[in-house]
């Protein structure tokens, strides 16, 4: 395996790091993964971790849902069961944000159920996925093909809407990646980014059993704070910051499941998704997961 080290926060640029958690991939390798901290702007990351040749494998997993429809378990089905409610959310908010309903590019598509809803409800759409698997059942269900051509082949300023659901925290190159997207973007474009929030109760509850810090898949855990920096510093303003209340619940069940001698059950899960959701209501939206809505400045 060959593994790579940050020396500078990709938010700030500074260079002194304190160590946050030491994390277990409790999905693939049952390997450990150190969670830094930045010292001048607190945004956390994987460090050390597989560089972008290398990580692939820490995704083969028949049970990893996002890349395999097909994928089983109570938890598996669980999260089925909660993206039939959320897509058609995900569609609405597109359809409320959007300066038109026209292009839309969704990075990271997955299997391509969100891609689907919306070109169902009338948006020209496109997609990139690298996984190989998801990209073949995202191009079947789409009925178009998904790319995964270099971001540089699409037309600058093409796009009325981006969108990435849970894919940036996986973006080896997060700020490369960011200037091609919002190239992309017209004018009076929308750009929609959902990712967990390291800030919330249930990242608290769980610390190193929290689901969502996901490593080594996931390489940066974001809160508003930092996600907002980040956006700044790419001449971007956020808009709106709105809940996946559902995520609670998702996430304290995989969690739970991490916790193994100390698993709770269906009850704790209930319990932490609840106080997770109601937490955030009284302390300024810190919700298990957030949408971030920036538009170009």
């Amino acid at each position: 395996m060959v593994y790579e080290r940050l020396e500078k926060c990709p938010v700030c640029g500074k260079t002194e790091f304190r160590n946050k958690l030491v994390v277990e991939d409790k999905s693939v390798s049952k390997e450990s993964f150190a969670i830094q901290q930045c010292v001048a702007c607190s945004f956390q990351f994987t460090n050390p971790r597989p560089d972008a040749a290398h990580i692939g494998r820490y995704y083969e997993s028949d049970e990893y849902v996002s890349h395999n429809s097909g994928a089983g378990g109570l938890i598996n089905q669980a999260y089925k069961v909660a993206r039939f409610f959320t897509m058609r959310r995900k569609v609405g908010l597109l359809n409320r944000l959007a300066p038109r309903k026209g292009r839309l590019f969704d990075y990271g598509c997955g299997t391509g159920h969100f891609l689907a809803a919306a070109k169902g409800n009338g948006w020209q759409v496109a997609g990139w996925e690298p996984n190989a698997r998801a990209r073949e059942e995202a191009t079947e269900r789409v009925g178009q093909p998904v790319g995964t051509e270099s971001l540089v082949s699409y037309q600058t300023g093409f796009f009325d809407a981006i969108t990435l659901w849970h894919v940036l925290e996986h973006v080896h190159s997060l700020n490369e990646t960011l200037t091609q997207l919002i190239s992309l973007l017209k004018p009076d474009g929308v750009l929609l980014i959902a990712v967990p929030n390291v800030e919330s109760l249930d990242a608290q509850h769980y610390r190193q059993d929290w689901a969502a810090y996901d490593v080594p898949r996931h390489l940066y855990h974001f809160s508003p704070k930092t996600m907002t920096q980040l956006l700044k510093k790419h001449k971007l303003t956020v808009l709106e910051t709105l809940p996946m209340a559902l995520d609670a619940y998702y996430v304290s069940m995989l969690s739970e499941k991490h916790r193994a001698e100390r698993n709770g059950g269906m009850l704790s899960v209930l319990k932490a998704g609840y106080k997770s959701n109601q937490y955030a209501a009284q302390h300024e939206g810190q919700y298990s997961s957030l949408i971030y809505v920036a538009a170009k400045r």
